[in-house]
């Protein structure tokens, strides 16, 4: 579907329902009216940090520009990926975090769910494989299943010190080079664009790799708009425009102060007061397996922001949210209990869809006609039975005082996924500056790195190998 006039990114426009946040919904389980308004000028202000603020790579914000300033680079990155359609049976992205999951996120929300399973006149482009951990297991098991010679690999690391990636860059490159190929030839580097070892690595290569840069001002969780996520996209045969476009779109809904009129500062507005008021745990769930991996891809860039120990004046903290990632209709037979009868620590987010691609009626059935439980479904579509399995659970959580709010989404595509990546983005900086910490950082995962390389015996990390050495010895009594 071609998206282009105003009335059709007007048909496809994202919407949201927070009726059952509220007190007349919910009694005194919800906010009031007078509660809304005395966040407004908390909500004002984080409105003016990040208008003030679009576009600075200092403070990690480059990602806000991103709809708008890839022109060159997106002709760029569709030409590339022609190429890989045409000269590779297997594209493996190798990167972690952000590089990973936004990638992964787009593969299953806008292709066929067993995509590498249809034959290649289908797919009409190369087998799709994310590796984003260093199980050996998990990189064993992809070769089984790959030609390395006939694989593109897209290696993705701002710093090229990501130890993650570099063991898979390793690894790859010694059967590669162990095969006779020209690395060059089977690997792209998204990287920085004038330092770090992917750099030194091209150079050692004779200058010859592909290479896209990861701009300055994008932090890998804000990456996906960026040629991190759109050179995976567009290899898949993905309308990586219309992706940019549903940003745009997003973000020129969300150009006004005013909550009521900006669906990411709702959004920021109703999640901030809810960790205020205890409700310390946030469930995505959307009903869709389409969208299933964006609770995953939503989840890191959620914590990743928001959990921090100081803030910005430098004053002690502890805030955040935890994420926790469901599946509408699955979960509801495994997690909804818990939000349902449970603590009420929780805000469920749900993300529907109006029309889904396939519909699939649900035919009598033999034999099934004198069991109630069964014949009831005759006549009725999967999209049907999905739909009010999700508003009635959003139902019986309002009627148990449970907090909870609706994304519509009119149907999965690039345009809408687009909308969708940029509402949670802006949300989350909004979400951050009225936490008054800094969104885009992340020291605590820095922490545990350190101490990898330390164990590893990286030069330089002495001091934390003996802190690490000097820590208490084990206790065998706490030991079953």
């Amino acid at each position: 579907m071609s998206i282009k006039t105003r009335e059709q990114k007007a048909a496809m426009r994202i919407r949201i329902d927070y009726n059952n946040m509220m007190e007349k919904f919910l009694g005194d389980k919800g906010f009031s009216d007078a509660q809304l308004k005395a966040m407004r000028p908390e909500a004002e202000k984080a409105y003016a940090f990040v208008k003030e603020n679009r576009g600075r790579d200092d403070l990690f914000m480059g990602w806000t520009e991103l709809p708008y300033n890839q022109k060159e680079i997106v002709a760029d990155i569709l030409a590339t990926a022609r190429d890989v359609r045409k000269n590779f049976d297997n594209f493996v992205v190798l990167g972690i975090g952000g590089s990973a999951l936004g990638p992964l996120m787009v593969f299953n929300a806008l292709c066929h769910l067993h995509y590498n399973e249809l034959p290649k006149k289908v797919r009409k482009g190369p087998k799709f494989y994310v590796e984003d951990n260093v199980d050996p297991v998990r990189m064993h098991d992809l070769l089984d299943v790959i030609d390395p010679t006939k694989t593109c690999f897209n290696v993705i690391s701002k710093s090229g010190a990501t130890s993650e990636t570099m063991t898979q860059y390793l690894i790859i490159s010694e059967i590669l080079k162990n095969a006779g190929v020209d690395i060059a030839k089977n690997v792209i580097f998204t990287t920085d664009g004038a330092r770090g070892n992917l750099i030194k690595i091209d150079k050692a290569l004779g200058g010859t790799v592909k290479k896209y840069v990861l701009p300055d001002g994008v932090g890998g969780r804000f990456s996906e708009l960026s040629p991190v996520g759109l050179l995976p996209a567009a290899v898949l045969g993905l309308d990586i425009r219309a992706m940019l476009s549903g940003a745009a779109y997003m973000d020129n809904m969300c150009r006004s102060k005013d909550m009521a009129k900006n669906p990411a500062l709702t959004c920021a507005v109703l999640q901030t007061l809810a960790m205020q008021n205890g409700k310390n745990i946030g469930v995505m769930m959307p009903y869709s397996d389409n969208l299933k991996l964006m609770a995953d891809w939503y989840c890191q860039l959620w914590a990743e922001s928001l959990g921090k120990n100081v803030t910005n004046d430098g004053k002690p903290c502890n805030v955040g949210q935890t994420p926790v990632k469901s599946l509408g209709v699955t979960d509801q037979h495994s997690q909804v209990q818990l939000y349902t009868e449970g603590p009420y620590d929780k805000v469920v987010t749900f993300i529907s869809v109006d029309s889904y691609q396939e519909k699939m009626e649900i035919p009598q059935g033999f034999g099934c006609d004198d069991i109630p439980d069964v014949s009831f479904l005759t006549g009725h579509t999967m999209e049907e039975l999905i739909q009010a399995e999700n508003k009635a659970t959003a139902y019986a959580l309002m009627q148990a005082g449970r907090q909870n709010y609706t994304i519509y989404l009119p149907e999965v595509n690039e345009f809408t996924l687009g909308q969708l990546m940029f509402l949670f983005e802006l949300q989350t900086a909004y979400a951050g500056a009225m936490l008054n910490i800094d969104t885009f950082n992340q020291p605590g995962v820095e922490a545990g790195k350190k101490a990898t390389f330390a164990l590893l015996g990286k030069k330089g990390y002495e001091a934390k190998k003996a802190e690490l050495d000097s820590a208490p010895a084990l206790e065998e009594k706490y030991t079953v």
